[in-house]
């Protein structure tokens, strides 16, 4: 499968979402073992496979099947109680994007956002103490506007701690872009300034010069931010894949959700939408992650973005953004990859204001002090830096979470965040949803209701529409992927290795495989 990074509108250029394939290369898997018992079984030479890689965090190991002897291989594999699945390790390309250069850098979006207004508001422009890990092709660090926020990153492809962005034809400076949207300093001449100017960030390099990687090492980047506790991962980039192989992402995405890391992924570029297609890690849909669609300068949805009621939670500036490219140089990108970085930034700018919001309210806060588009999210909204920096420090009271799709029979804890306590809770459609007085919300039917919530001051705040299973306007059939109601549902039931005639003999063999179960 090929897929694209870029294209090109007259002078306007789309960087588009870094895309993995959804295939690996010939006989790379990725093998997901329960114990160090399953490990040496692995290793122990029996099997026709090469071993490549082991990271003892997921307890993921990548071998090379030898293609004569691929399906009792893999017959072995999944006989073996210790492994809990195997996919392929998916691989990453990237295509030429071509870069509009320009003198004088005007940024729309920090405008659009009011993030000088935020920075007047807050008194600072971020705190060097909050760490946002941009994985993606590296980073020029040594930028003169990226170069004081900058802190040691890692490389994955090379195994080293050089995680330069090197350019090609098939790589502008992607990760340089987005870090630069990120943080850059604002501190050069003729350059441009990031969101959150004051921050630290780590380049954590897992695609090559040539837009190249795999899925292998983007998980280990994603355990190297745990392991070095980062307070937000930035991730411009995603997979066309069903569930069932994206499980050792989803689960990486779950090791940075236990340790209370805001993980901010782009929707993707495919002008589809998320609620009916399967696209990851944008569906990871865990209580950290914020899924970000794109806008324009005049607020409407730039038709290559993705978007969904169910399964995008906000929209930012993505189209013809100015940032730092390698060498010093800057250019105009466009993508939700640059939208990405964007909310990024103001999640570290959020952080530096209250460092004890959880990465749910940090996303309920976004959302309820988002201006309203007409952009099919979550919260129909567009980030608002001043809004969410005003409410912080005002301590303005607003509900978490704030927009949210939920599947039928499911509860969902609310809260009064900023509140006094005791609070007295509402759900605006009792036959859709009712809630208790401790805020367990309860879904009944299928529909939409609001939750408002007042506190022991008499101040209320109200939520953004709570749907019941499919969301109005949301989008047809789900495409076999599993309706997003519950997003944190297991995988799709289809074929985690790509090969159904595989599958279908492995499953005469081990019936009680998941993806046997249909």
């Amino acid at each position: 499968m090929t897929l694209n990074i870029g294209r090109s509108l007259g002078r306007m250029v789309l960087a588009t979402t870094l895309l993995v394939a959804a295939s690996a290369n010939a006989g790379e898997y990725l093998v997901k073992y329960k114990n160090s018992a399953a490990l040496m079984s692995m290793m122990s030479g029996s099997l026709k496979m090469q071993v490549l890689d082991n990271h003892d965090v997921g307890q993921i190991m990548k071998v090379n099947v030898d293609e004569k002897s691929q399906l009792t291989t893999l017959m072995s594999l999944y006989s073996n109680p210790g492994i809990e699945y195997v996919v392929p390790n998916a691989k990453v390309h990237a295509f030429e994007v071509p870069v509009e250069m320009n003198g004088l850098k005007e940024q729309w979006a920090i405008a659009k956002v009011q993030a000088e207004k935020a920075w007047q508001r807050a008194g600072n422009k971020g705190s060097k103490k909050v760490v946002v890990a941009v994985i993606d092709t590296g980073v020029d660090y040594k930028h003169k506007n990226l170069a004081p926020n900058s802190v040691q990153g890692y490389d994955f492809i090379r195994n080293n701690n050089d995680p330069m962005d090197i350019t090609s034809s098939n790589n502008p400076g992607h990760g340089t872009h987005c870090a630069g949207i990120v943080g850059a300093s604002g501190l050069i001449d003729g350059g441009i300034v990031g969101l959150s100017p004051e921050v630290s960030i780590m380049p954590l390099r897992f695609l090559d010069q040539n837009g190249s990687g795999d899925l292998n090492n983007g998980i280990k980047a994603i355990d190297y931010a745990i392991e070095k506790k980062v307070d937000v991962i930035s991730a411009s980039w995603g997979a066309a894949i069903p569930r069932s192989q994206a499980k050792p992402l989803i689960e990486a995405i779950e090791r940075a959700e236990k340790a209370g890391i805001v993980f901010v992924v782009a929707a993707s570029n495919d002008g589809k939408n998320n609620d009916s297609y399967e696209v990851y890690p944008a569906k990871a849909g865990l209580s950290n992650t914020i899924a970000v669609a794109a806008s324009g300068s005049s607020d409407a949805k730039p038709s290559w973005s993705n978007y969904g009621k169910a399964t995008v939670d906000v929209a930012a500036p993505g189209e013809g953004i100015m940032s730092t490219l390698p060498a010093d140089k800057y250019g105009n990108l466009s993508g939700t990859s640059m939208a990405t970085p964007l909310v990024s930034g103001l999640v570290a700018l959020i952080k530096a204001q209250d460092p004890s919001l959880t990465p749910t309210q940090i996303r309920s806060l976004i959302q309820s002090t988002g201006a309203k588009v007409n952009i099919q999210t979550a919260c129909d909204c567009r980030v608002d830096a001043f809004q969410a920096v005003d409410t912080i420090l005002t301590k303005k009271m607003f509900v978490s979470p704030n927009a949210k799709t939920i599947g039928k029979g499911e509860k969902v804890q609310f809260e009064g965040v900023y509140g006094k306590a005791p609070f007295t809770f509402t759900s605006a459609n009792t036959t859709a949803a009712t809630i208790d007085a401790a805020g367990v919300l309860t879904a009944v039917a299928e529909g939409e209701t609001q939750v408002t919530v007042k506190d022991a001051d008499g101040q209320t705040a109200t939520t953004y529409k709570i749907y019941i299973g499919k969301p109005s306007g949301g989008g047809g059939d789900d495409g076999g992927g599993g309706w997003p109601g519950n997003p944190g549902d297991p995988g799709d039931g289809s074929c985690p290795i790509g090969d159904q005639s595989l599958c279908d003999i492995i499953c005469q063999i081990k019936p009680d495989m998941p993806f046997c179960q249909k």
